[in-house]
């Protein structure tokens, strides 16, 4: 049940990223585009974002942790950027699904959907009551 959530949180999270307009990351969806096309284009990013997370993702935060170390964990906007071009990146090949217009833009928007999943997180997690 917590991957489902995961990907719901993270399909929302992208959907709010690509209505800000400043930032140059959009995403493609499924032709012709109707409303149900769009939904599932963001569920599968997301999905495909929580698998990038979860494999890749843990294996460079574990490589990388005398890094986090040294800068304090600012170097985690940096991996969660790489992450989500990369994602990109794996989506690129069909005509549909995420477009990230260069690296720092990407980095920036892994900021807003990291701020977004904590958020989210802090209201989706079961609380635990001490007897």
């Amino acid at each position: 049940m917590g991957i489902l959530i995961r990907i719901v949180v993270n399909a929302f999270a992208i959907w709010i990223v690509t209505l800000i307009p400043a930032l140059e990351v959009t995403v493609v969806p499924f032709a012709p585009g109707e409303v149900w096309q769009v939904i599932l284009t963001f569920l599968i990013v997301g999905a495909i974002f929580a698998l990038v997370n979860l494999l890749i993702g843990t294996v460079l935060r574990v490589l990388t942790f005398p890094i986090y170390i040294i800068t304090l964990g600012f170097f985690s906007l940096i991996v969660n950027g790489f992450l989500l071009w990369l994602t990109a990146w794996l989506t690129h090949w069909w005509n549909w699904g995420l477009r990230v217009d260069s690296f720092w833009w990407g980095v920036v928007a892994a900021l807003v959907i990291t701020i977004i999943n904590w958020v989210a997180g802090i209201f989706l997690r079961p609380k635990h009551r001490r007897a």
